[in-house]
Protein backbone atom coordinates (compact mmCIF):
# COMPACT_ATOMS: atom_id res chain seq x y z
CA UNK A 1 0.00 0.00 0.00
CA UNK A 2 2.94 2.28 1.12
CA UNK A 3 4.64 1.59 -2.53
CA UNK A 4 1.27 2.55 -4.48
CA UNK A 5 0.57 5.86 -2.27
CA UNK A 6 4.63 6.60 -3.34
CA UNK A 7 3.88 5.57 -7.05
CA UNK A 8 0.64 7.79 -6.68
CA UNK A 9 2.71 10.96 -5.52
CA UNK A 10 5.60 10.25 -8.01
CA UNK A 11 3.10 10.42 -11.02
CA UNK A 12 1.00 13.33 -9.76
CA UNK A 13 3.88 15.29 -9.03
CA UNK A 14 5.35 14.72 -12.88
CA UNK A 15 1.63 15.49 -13.93
CA UNK A 16 1.90 18.72 -12.56
CA UNK A 17 5.12 19.97 -12.70
CA UNK A 18 4.88 20.22 -16.68
CA UNK A 19 4.29 23.62 -17.96
CA UNK A 20 3.77 24.94 -21.20
CA UNK A 21 6.25 25.78 -23.83
CA UNK A 22 6.60 29.46 -23.74
CA UNK A 23 8.19 31.84 -26.70
CA UNK A 24 11.03 32.86 -24.87
CA UNK A 25 13.08 34.97 -26.51
CA UNK A 26 15.57 37.42 -25.46
CA UNK A 27 14.67 35.00 -22.15
CA UNK A 28 11.03 36.99 -21.65
CA UNK A 29 7.04 36.18 -23.07
CA UNK A 30 6.95 38.59 -26.06
CA UNK A 31 10.35 38.80 -26.55
CA UNK A 32 10.44 41.22 -23.51
CA UNK A 33 7.93 43.46 -24.69
CA UNK A 34 5.09 45.02 -22.20
CA UNK A 35 2.07 42.52 -22.47
CA UNK A 36 -0.33 45.05 -21.03
CA UNK A 37 0.69 47.93 -23.37
CA UNK A 38 -0.19 45.77 -25.98
CA UNK A 39 -4.13 46.45 -24.82
CA UNK A 40 -3.64 49.95 -25.07
CA UNK A 41 -2.81 49.48 -28.73
CA UNK A 42 1.06 50.21 -28.21
CA UNK A 43 3.86 47.79 -28.66
CA UNK A 44 6.09 48.78 -25.83
CA UNK A 45 9.62 46.83 -25.11
CA UNK A 46 9.62 46.65 -21.61
CA UNK A 47 12.36 47.38 -19.09
CA UNK A 48 14.26 45.25 -16.57
CA UNK A 49 13.44 47.83 -13.90
CA UNK A 50 9.99 46.14 -13.99
CA UNK A 51 9.38 42.24 -14.20
CA UNK A 52 8.19 39.94 -12.80
CA UNK A 53 7.60 35.84 -13.18
CA UNK A 54 4.46 34.40 -13.81
CA UNK A 55 3.75 30.49 -15.07
CA UNK A 56 7.59 30.13 -14.51
CA UNK A 57 8.67 32.30 -16.93
CA UNK A 58 9.63 36.15 -17.21
CA UNK A 59 7.61 39.40 -18.19
CA UNK A 60 8.73 43.05 -18.58
CA UNK A 61 7.11 46.01 -18.34
CA UNK A 62 7.35 49.71 -19.57
CA UNK A 63 6.06 51.05 -16.23
CA UNK A 64 5.29 50.21 -12.35
CA UNK A 65 2.14 50.73 -13.33
CA UNK A 66 1.89 48.28 -16.25
CA UNK A 67 3.65 45.90 -13.72
CA UNK A 68 0.99 45.88 -11.28
CA UNK A 69 -1.87 45.82 -13.54
CA UNK A 70 -0.39 42.36 -14.58
CA UNK A 71 -0.01 41.62 -11.19
CA UNK A 72 -4.00 41.83 -10.58
CA UNK A 73 -4.58 39.22 -13.32
CA UNK A 74 -1.66 38.30 -15.24
CA UNK A 75 -4.26 35.54 -16.63
CA UNK A 76 -5.82 38.39 -18.96
CA UNK A 77 -2.12 39.04 -20.12
CA UNK A 78 -0.61 36.04 -21.32
CA UNK A 79 -0.50 36.17 -25.12
CA UNK A 80 -2.28 33.13 -26.72
CA UNK A 81 -0.55 29.70 -27.50
CA UNK A 82 2.39 30.75 -25.66
CA UNK A 83 3.68 33.51 -27.34
CA UNK A 84 4.49 32.02 -30.88
CA UNK A 85 2.69 32.98 -34.11
CA UNK A 86 -1.29 32.39 -34.01
CA UNK A 87 -1.23 31.58 -38.01
CA UNK A 88 1.72 29.13 -37.92
CA UNK A 89 0.11 27.39 -34.78
CA UNK A 90 -3.56 27.50 -36.66
CA UNK A 91 -2.07 26.37 -39.91
CA UNK A 92 0.96 24.12 -39.62
CA UNK A 93 0.89 22.96 -35.52
CA UNK A 94 4.15 24.39 -35.76
CA UNK A 95 5.91 26.94 -33.29
CA UNK A 96 7.51 30.35 -34.70
CA UNK A 97 8.68 33.17 -33.33
CA UNK A 98 7.14 36.34 -33.43
CA UNK A 99 7.76 40.08 -34.52
CA UNK A 100 6.57 41.65 -31.39
CA UNK A 101 5.27 44.49 -33.49
CA UNK A 102 2.97 42.32 -35.05
CA UNK A 103 0.01 41.30 -32.79
CA UNK A 104 -3.61 41.70 -32.94
CA UNK A 105 -6.10 41.92 -29.74
CA UNK A 106 -9.21 40.43 -30.29
CA UNK A 107 -11.67 38.98 -27.53
CA UNK A 108 -9.84 40.18 -24.73
CA UNK A 109 -6.69 38.15 -25.66
CA UNK A 110 -3.46 39.18 -27.34
CA UNK A 111 -2.14 37.50 -30.48
CA UNK A 112 0.99 37.70 -31.41
CA UNK A 113 2.27 37.29 -34.80
CA UNK A 114 5.70 36.47 -37.55
CA UNK A 115 6.56 39.11 -39.99
CA UNK A 116 9.47 39.53 -41.42
CA UNK A 117 11.15 38.61 -44.94
CA UNK A 118 8.13 39.95 -47.04
CA UNK A 119 5.80 38.14 -44.65
CA UNK A 120 3.61 39.54 -42.52
CA UNK A 121 1.09 36.77 -40.63
CA UNK A 122 -1.24 38.86 -38.92
CA UNK A 123 -2.57 40.18 -42.60
CA UNK A 124 -2.85 36.92 -43.55
CA UNK A 125 -4.78 36.17 -40.31
CA UNK A 126 -6.77 38.88 -41.44
CA UNK A 127 -7.47 37.67 -45.07
CA UNK A 128 -8.62 34.53 -43.87
CA UNK A 129 -11.29 33.21 -42.10
CA UNK A 130 -10.17 34.47 -38.51
CA UNK A 131 -13.03 32.72 -36.61
CA UNK A 132 -11.80 29.40 -38.41
CA UNK A 133 -8.32 30.07 -38.07
CA UNK A 134 -8.71 30.54 -34.04
CA UNK A 135 -11.05 27.76 -33.70
CA UNK A 136 -7.77 25.96 -35.80
CA UNK A 137 -5.42 27.37 -33.51
CA UNK A 138 -7.19 26.47 -30.32
CA UNK A 139 -7.24 22.70 -31.28
CA UNK A 140 -3.78 22.53 -32.35
CA UNK A 141 -2.17 24.26 -28.95
CA UNK A 142 -3.76 21.79 -27.02
CA UNK A 143 -1.81 19.20 -28.71
CA UNK A 144 1.28 20.71 -28.58
CA UNK A 145 1.11 23.42 -25.72
CA UNK A 146 3.26 20.78 -23.71
CA UNK A 147 6.23 19.85 -26.51
CA UNK A 148 9.04 21.51 -26.67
Amino acid sequence: MKQLLILLLIITHSVSAQTIDYNLKKGYVANGFDVVAYFNNEAIEGDKKFTTSFDGVKYKFSSSENLEVFNKNPEKYIPQYGGYCAYAIALKSDKVSINPQTFQIKDEKLYLFYNAWGTNTLKLWKKENEIVLREKADKNWMNIKFKK
